[in-house]
């Protein structure tokens, strides 16, 4: 998972789609990898992303909403299957330049030692919502 991340970071840092290079994310992947993300984020679109052209839109989209990620923290627990991912994360918002710090826990499903499913669950949504709005200053 450790590699995963990093790609992550460092696709979102280049700049994502067209300017980043995305096989270097798509080698922790099943080819039928399965994204589900909370309806309600500014980069959720319809929640849930499949396969490999799906994660590259929705890193796309993230890299639309996030100029930066850097992970703070991380906890894993699981086994070969099936892995718990605590991550405490600070986002820069591109729109409005503010940070925020938050928790995301996912629910990981691992197939052949590839991401087949994954599930996140943001500590608090309205943070990241209130990041990325411009307009929200102080909130």
């Amino acid at each position: 998972m450790e590699g995963f991340y990093a790609a992550e970071v460092a696709y979102v840092a280049a700049g994502g789609f067209g300017t980043a290079n995305y096989d270097d994310v798509a080698a922790y992947l099943d080819p039928e990898v399965i994204l589900y993300q909370a309806p309600g984020l500014p980069f959720t679109g319809t929640g849930t992303w499949h396969g490999h052209d799906g994660m590259e839109r929705f890193l796309a989209r993230f890299s639309e909403v996030w100029e930066s990620m850097e992970f703070l923290g991380q906890e894993h627990w699981g086994d070969q299957d099936t892995v718990l991912v605590r991550n405490r994360v600070r986002f820069r918002a591109r729109a409005t330049g503010r940070e925020v710090e938050t928790l995301i826990l996912q629910h990981i499903t691992v197939k052949d030692g590839r991401m087949l499913e994954c599930r996140p669950f943001y500590w608090n949504p309205q943070a990241i919502t209130d990041a990325c709005r411009p307009g929200d200053a102080g909130r």
